[in-house]
């Protein structure tokens, strides 16, 4: 029995045979590649590691180990979010952790650029902060958690007290609780149908008080 000699030629309709298709595939495939590498430059979030956990679980074989991860991340210009991931490795509970709190990011109004317009408790659970505005050189005079949160956020003065629980992630979500409650002298005034300079208190005592008095209004109506 004769066998027919496989042919070479193109198949209609096509530009050639399996090479082809080949090509077109790794183009494809390079393509993707390229993309993936443009969506990591134009990334400008900047992520920390608050904590990570290590859970055993008891099963008839020994004990299956996981981890979670608690991460925050900002752009540092005034959004900021928290997520949390578990999974079987480090690298991807993190992954997990930091996908999640892209996801949930809010928008914090800040003075200057650099820190809170007022005073501002936040709770969550056994959690409770006490976030206060500071002058223009302080810092961030927080620990734990708290400093990563105003770090990622972009906050370059603050003062910031635990006086509840220490856990990680109540202290990380009442941060937030706080952080959520912050509002701007234009938002409020905005709100309320009025100039940003009615807001503010009547100055008393002389011109100089006049004087201090007209420059807080303009200052807080340029914020």
């Amino acid at each position: 029995m004769a066998y027919a000699p496989r042919s070479n030629a193109p198949r209609p309709g096509g530009e050639g045979g399996g090479d082809a298709d080949r090509r077109r595939g790794r183009g494809r495939r390079d393509d993707n590649r390229d993309n993936r590498g443009g969506d990591r430059e134009n990334d400008e979030f900047k992520d920390k590691l608050v904590t990570i956990n290590r859970v055993a679980k008891v099963v008839k074989g020994g004990r299956r180990f996981s981890f979670a991860a608690l991460v925050v991340v900002g752009d540092e210009k005034g959004r900021v979010g928290w997520g949390a991931g578990k999974a079987r490795e480090v690298p991807e509970a993190i992954r997990k952790a930091t996908e999640r709190a892209k996801r949930g990011l809010i928008r914090v109004p800040m003075r200057e650029g650099r820190t809170l317009h007022h005073d501002v408790i936040g709770e969550f659970g056994a959690g409770r902060v006490i976030l206060r505005a500071a002058p223009a050189g302080t810092g961030i005079i927080a620990g734990g958690p708290m400093r990563a949160v105003f770090e990622v956020l972009g906050m370059g003065d603050v003062v910031a007290k635990c006086t509840g629980t220490t856990n990680p992630h109540n202290m990380v979500k009442a941060t937030f609780a706080g952080l959520a409650r912050c509002t701007s002298p234009r938002a409020v005034a905005a709100r309320r149908g009025k100039k940003v300079a009615d807001l503010l208190p009547s100055p008393r005592g002389g011109d100089a008080a006049n004087a201090s008095g007209t420059a807080a209004a303009t200052e807080a109506a340029n914020v």
